[in-house]
């Protein structure tokens, strides 16, 4: 079997459906890449895409998904609550069947060269794939944002790209390219609009400030739904899951006063995360993952027994 590569691009565009369908188009047109899912959110003003496919195919893929961002995304005109570098602003690779994490560090070095070769794009790089140890997090690399990285990178070498630059892109910025394990992005909205409230709780929940492991998290407003958001990204669900984390916003926001309205999942999950997910919700005892059918059947099907 071929091996298979996850792409998740995510790009500063959530508003305007026709930028946003091109760039699907952009990515799909590579062959051999298929397009999972897509998620968009004004408020955030941000579109991640999921795609997949053997490493050439996805190489490719998130090339021209950087052409058309650039191309159609200015970042001087661009407002939304959610940070940004670039107009593609996150670019990792995720190693999914038949591949290692190194191999998503060489097809992401592979992936900033061609960005900054060909669309004079500059790149970080980050998590796995970083080449200075300060830039393995991603909130490091991306700190100050466009406007401010634009003119520090000028000045200081601290602050500037890893391939391409110093300068970044007047409109584009620059693109942050990496290779991760698997990730899952899930925003908890409460019911109200006080941003110091969704503030609080994410800095109660987050690694850095001694809260969850393995849980990056924001306080963010939603104007358009009249609410505020814990926005988060579980960087290793088996350590820390999603009922974990749905309990401690809970429990913190209710020390508000506030209740919970929803939850979103942006682009996809792991099943194993669902299915921890629901045995921890029903208190299974002595649970794993071959209790589900699903699961059993697959594994005694390759197994041959």
């Amino acid at each position: 079997m071929q091996p298979i590569i996850e792409c998740v691009p995510n790009f500063s565009e959530g508003r305007d459906a026709p930028k946003i369908e091109a760039i699907e188009n952009a990515i799909a047109s590579a062959d051999g890449a298929v397009v999972l899912h897509r998620t968009s959110d004004p408020d955030h003003n941000r579109s991640v895409i999921t795609f997949a496919g053997p490493p050439e195919a996805v190489l490719e893929g998130a090339v021209r998904a950087a052409a058309a961002a650039a191309k159609l995304i200015d970042l001087r005109v661009h407002k939304g609550v959610h940070p940004r570098l670039g107009a593609l602003d996150v670019l990792p690779f995720v190693p999914v069947r038949g591949a290692t994490l190194e191999d998503c560090i060489t097809l992401a070095h592979r992936a900033g060269e061609r960005i900054w070769r060909e669309l004079s794009v500059p790149v970080y790089l980050y998590e796995a794939a970083a080449r200075q140890p300060t830039r393995q997090r991603l909130e490091n690399v991306r700190r100050g944002e466009f406007e401010e990285i634009r003119e520090a990178a000028l000045v200081d070498k601290s602050r500037q790209p890893d391939i391409g630059g110093p300068a970044l892109h007047p409109t584009a910025g620059a693109v942050i390219v990496g290779a991760r394990r698997f990730l899952i992005a899930f925003n908890i909205n409460l019911q109200t609009s006080d941003l110091q409230i969704a503030k609080d709780v994410a800095r109660a929940i987050r690694t850095s400030s001694g809260g969850l492991p393995a849980v990056k998290a924001l306080g963010l407003p939603l104007v358009s739904r009249n609410l505020v958001q814990v926005s988060m990204n579980l960087t290793d669900f088996q350590l820390t899951g999603l009922y974990a984390v749905y309990n401690e916003v809970e429990r913190h926001a209710a020390q508000h006063g506030i209740g919970i309205a929803g939850t979103e999942l942006i682009g996809l999950m792991p099943r194993a995360a669902i299915e921890e997910a629901a045995a921890s919700f029903l208190k299974l005892e002595s649970f794993d993952s071959q209790r589900i059918v699903e699961n059993r059947i697959e594994s005694v099907v390759e197994s041959g027994k």
